[in-house]
C-alpha cells in the first residue's frame, strides 16, 4: 500500500518583512466576519447574507469589509423587499433605511454596525466599491453592481433594466381606431346620463389604454378596477370586429389562485351588465376565466424559468394582470419577457396596498406621480376626443412624462359612501392622519369596532374581548369564526344523503367561512399568525365548536402555501377539514360500510361555486388559517375583517399594512389590540411608510 505523501507545511511569515496594512486589513476583515456572525445569531441578519459574504470573500481574499459590508446590506435588503441597497440612504438613517427593530426592543441595535458605517462618507463608501473586482458599474459578470448611491446584486439589476427596457418600449404609440370611431363605443359601454357629476375615470380609462401597449388602471377598494377592464375589453374586441376582423385574443391572469378565482367572479358579474346587443362583438368575445401567473407562463419545478420567454412568447393579443400591487421585480421581469412585441399588457390593483413580499415593488414604483394626473396636452385632447371629457386643469401638466400618459387612477369608490367608516379610516390612513383615524375608531361607526384586549399574551384565549370577537354569532350582524363552525354542525347532511347534498353542504360552511378573517402583521409570537391561530382555536375548542386543536379535527380551515399543481391548488388558496360518508358508489349514495373519512373541501376553482375535496394526506404544503397575514389576504375581501396589532411596534408594522388590512373588509372593520399600548402602535403604523429602495423610475419616461 502506497501511502500518500503528506502536504508541505506552509512557509512561516517573516514577521519582520510583513505589511502592517495588510495585518490591519485582516484583523478589520476578521472583526467584521465576528460581527456578521453576531448579527445572524441575533436574528436580525440571515444566514445566507453572512454567507454571500464569505462567497464574495472566496472570489476576492482582500476585499476591503466595507465592500463586505455592502453585500451583506445589499442580501439582507433582498430579504426585505428591497431591489437594491441604497448607501445614501444608510449613512443617513440605518435605522429606518435598513428596517432595523424599533429602540426599545430588546437587542435592538445590532452590536457593532454603528462601528462601521460611522465613519463612512458616500463618496468613500462608492470609492470602495468602484476599486474591489467584487463590482462593477453595468454589463459584465461582476456579483454586484454600484449605480449612483445604489448597489445591486446582478441579477435584480438585470430584472430592472429589462423591467425599464421593455416598458420604455410599450408607451410609444401604439396603431389605435380614430377617435370619431371610438367615442360611439364607448358611449354605449358608459352611460352618462346615470354617472355622478364629475369625470367619468372609468371612461377616461378606457381612452387612455387605448392610446399604447401598456397601461395602468389604479384605485382604491370599489372604485371599479375590474368594470373598467371589462369594459375596455369589450372596447377594443368591438373595435376589431368592427369591419368583419378576427377576435384579439385576451387572457386574464392575477398573482395568486385567490386572486384568480375573485376576477374571474367579478368578470362573469360584470359581463353580463354589458349591453352587447349594441356592440360590434359577442360576450364570448371577452374570457371570464382568470389562470395564475405561474399557470399562464407554464411554471417548472424546481426552476426559476418558465416555459414562455422571449424565444417562445404567450400566443395572445391582450393580457389582464389584476392585483399588481403583488406582482414582484423578477416576475414582471419574465412576464414582460414572454410578452409578444405587439401585445397589450393592462395591470389592474391599488397602488397604495402593500408591495410583494419579493423584491420590488413595481407598480407603486410605476404609479408614484399617479395622484397629480400629469397628463400632457396631447393626452388631454385625445381623452376629450375619445370620451367627449378632459382631465381636471389640475391634473394636467405640459412637462408630463410618458409614463404619467399611460396610468389612470380611478378616483371614486362605490363600495365605501362618504358616510362609510371603512372608507374614511382608510383615507386617513392612507393620508398618515393618525389622529383622524384613531377619532373614527372611538366615535363608534356602525360599520367599526375597536376589541381592547386587556389579557396579558400567555392568557389571549381567556380575554373577554377577544373571546367575544371569536364567538360573534349574529346572522345580521359582524359573524365571527363560530358562525361557520354552528352552521357546520346545524346543518350537516343525514348520512344516507346522496353526494350532491354533500357537497351542497360544503359549498354553504365554506362561504360562511369566507364572511370572517382575522388578520395578523406578524408571523411569530402570540401577536402572530402563530400564536393567533393557537388561540382562536382553544376559544372555539372551550365554547364546543372543536373536537380537538391538532392534527386533520373538523372545522380545521387551511391555508395552501404552495402551489400544487397536480391537485389544481395555488399558493393562497383556503380549504376547511369535513367529516363525511368515505365511500360513494356511482349513483352518488353513501357506501354505509365504508364509515366516516375526513376530507378537506376547497371552493371549486371555476368560481361556479361548486366544491372540490381533498385527502388530507395529499395536502403537503398547508397551514391552519383562523388567522393570516395581512401579506396573504392580498386579493380577497371578507364580510368582517378584524386585524389584530401587536404590543410593540416593529418594522413590518407600516402605513400600507394597515390600510391593506382595513380595505379587506366589505361592511364591518374590527381593530383589536392591547389596550394599553394599542394607540402608540397604530399611530406609528401610520406614520412609517414602505419606502423601497429602486431604481426602476430613476430614467423611466
Amino acid at each position: 500500500m502506497t501511502r500518500r505523501a503528506a502536504p508541505p507545511a506552509p512557509a512561516m511569515p517573516d514577521l519582520f518583512d510583513a505589511d502592517p496594512a495588510a495585518a490591519a486589513a485582516d484583523a478589520r476583515r476578521a472583526d467584521l466576519l465576528s460581527d456578521l456572525d453576531h448579527w445572524v445569531a441575533q436574528g436580525w441578519l440571515r444566514e445566507l447574507d453572512r454567507s454571500f459574504a464569505l462567497f464574495l470573500l472566496s472570489r476576492e481574499a482582500a476585499a476591503p469589509p466595507e465592500v463586505l459590508l455592502a453585500a451583506a446590506l445589499a442580501s439582507h435588503q433582498l430579504g426585505r423587499g428591497h431591489v437594491c441597497l441604497d448607501l445614501s440612504a444608510t449613512l443617513d438613517d440605518s435605522r429606518a433605511s435598513l428596517s432595523l427593530p424599533p429602540e426599545q426592543a430588546a437587542g435592538a441595535a445590532p452590536r457593532g454596525l454603528d462601528r462601521w458605517l460611522r465613519p463612512l462618507t458616500l463618496a468613500g463608501w462608492q470609492g470602495a466599491l468602484r476599486g474591489s473586482c467584487l463590482c462593477g458599474a453595468s454589463e459584465g459578470d461582476t456579483p454586484l453592481v454600484l449605480q449612483g448611491p445604489r448597489l445591486y446584486l446582478r441579477r435584480y439589476w438585470r430584472y430592472e433594466q429589462e423591467v425599464r427596457a421593455r416598458i420604455e418600449a410599450r408607451l410609444a404609440p401604439a396603431p389605435v381606431a380614430p377617435a370619431e370611431r371610438i367615442r360611439p363605443v364607448l358611449d354605449r359601454l358608459f352611460d352618462d346620463a346615470a354617472a355622478p357629476a364629475g369625470p367619468n375615470w372609468q371612461k377616461l380609462a378606457c381612452a387612455l389604454a387605448l392610446r399604447q401597449r401598456f397601461a395602468i388602471v389604479t384605485g382604491g377598494p370599489g372604485t371599479g378596477k375590474t368594470t373598467t377592464v371589462v369594459r375596455l375589453l369589450a372596447l377594443l374586441q368591438s373595435m376589431a370586429r368592427e369591419h368583419g376582423g378576427a377576435a384579439l385574443r385576451i387572457r386574464l391572469a392575477a398573482p395568486t389562485g385567490k386572486a384568480a378565482a375573485r376576477l374571474t367572479e367579478s368578470i362573469r358579474g360584470a359581463l353580463d351588465r354589458l349591453p352587447w346587443a349594441q356592440l360590434a362583438s359577442p360576450r364570448d368575445d371577452v374570457p371570464d376565466q382568470a389562470t395564475t401567473l405561474h399557470r399562464l407562463l407554464g411554471s417548472r419545478p424546481d426552476s426559476r424559468r418558465f416555459r414562455h420567454h422571449a424565444g417562445h412568447p404567450l400566443p395572445l393579443d391582450v393580457l389582464v394582470v389584476d392585483e399588481a400591487s403583488m406582482v414582484d421585480l423578477e416576475m414582471m421581469a419574465a412576464l414582460l419577457a414572454a410578452l409578444p412585441p405587439a401585445a397589450r399588457l393592462v395591470l389592474l390593483g391599488d397602488k397604495d396596498q402593500l408591495a410583494s413580499v419579493e423584491a420590488g415593488a413595481v407598480l407603486g414604483e410605476l404609479c408614484r406621480r399617479a395622484e397629480g394626473g400629469h397628463y400632457d396636452a396631447a393626452t388631454a385632447q385625445w381623452l376629450a376626443d375619445a370620451a367627449g371629457q378632459r382631465p381636471p386643469p389640475a391634473l394636467c401638466d405640459a412637462a408630463g412624462r410618458p409614463m404619467d400618459q399611460a396610468i389612470a387612477m380611478l378616483r371614486v369608490s362605490h363600495r365605501f359612501g362618504v358616510d362609510s367608516g371603512i372608507g374614511q379610516l382608510a383615507a386617513a390612513v392612507n393620508e398618515g392622519r393618525a389622529e383622524a383615524a384613531q377619532a373614527l375608531l372611538r366615535e363608534g361607526r356602525g360599520d367599526l369596532r375597536v376589541c381592547a384586549l386587556q389579557a396579558a399574551p400567555a392568557r389571549l384565549a381567556q380575554d373577554a374581548a377577544l373571546r367575544a370577537l371569536v364567538l360573534a354569532d349574529e346572522d345580521a350582524g359582524p359573524v365571527g369564526p363560530a358562525h361557520a363552525l354552528r352552521l357546520m354542525q346545524a346543518t350537516r347532511p343525514a348520512p344516507d344523503v346522496p353526494r350532491a347534498d354533500w357537497d351542497a353542504w360544503a359549498a354553504r360552511v365554506l362561504r360562511a367561512m369566507g364572511r370572517f378573517q382575522l388578520l395578523a402583521a406578524l408571523r411569530e409570537g402570540p401577536w402572530g399568525v402563530a400564536g393567533l391561530n393557537a388561540t382562536v382555536a382553544e376559544i372555539l375548542r372551550e365554547a364546543g365548536w372543536l373536537q380537538g386543536t391538532q392534527g386533520w379535527f373538523p372545522g380545521r380551515p387551511v391555508l395552501v402555501t404552495r402551489n400544487d399543481h397536480a391537485l389544481g391548488l395555488m399558493n393562497g388558496d383556503v380549504g376547511l377539514v369535513l367529516e363525511l360518508p368515505a365511500r360513494f358508489d356511482d349513483d352518488g349514495h353513501p357506501d354505509p360500510a365504508a364509515g366516516l373519512a375526513r376530507r378537506v373541501a376547497f371552493p371549486a376553482a371555476d368560481g361556479s361555486g361548486g366544491v372540490r375535496w381533498v385527502l388530507p394526506a395529499r395536502l403537503a404544503a398547508v397551514e391552519t388559517v383562523f388567522a393570516m397575514t395581512v401579506h396573504k389576504s392580498q386579493g380577497s375581501e371578507f364580510e368582517h375583517c378584524a386585524l389584530v396589532l401587536p404590543d410593540a411596534a416593529s418594522p413590518v408594522l407600516t402605513r400600507e399594512l394597515v390600510y391593506t388590512g382595513i380595505t379587506r373588509a366589505r361592511t364591518w372593520f374590527t381593530l383589536a389590540a392591547p389596550a394599553a399600548a394599542g394607540d402608540r402602535v397604530l399611530r406609528e403604523a401610520i406614520g412609517r411608510r414602505v419606502l423601497r429602495a429602486s431604481g426602476l423610475m430613476a430614467d423611466l419616461g
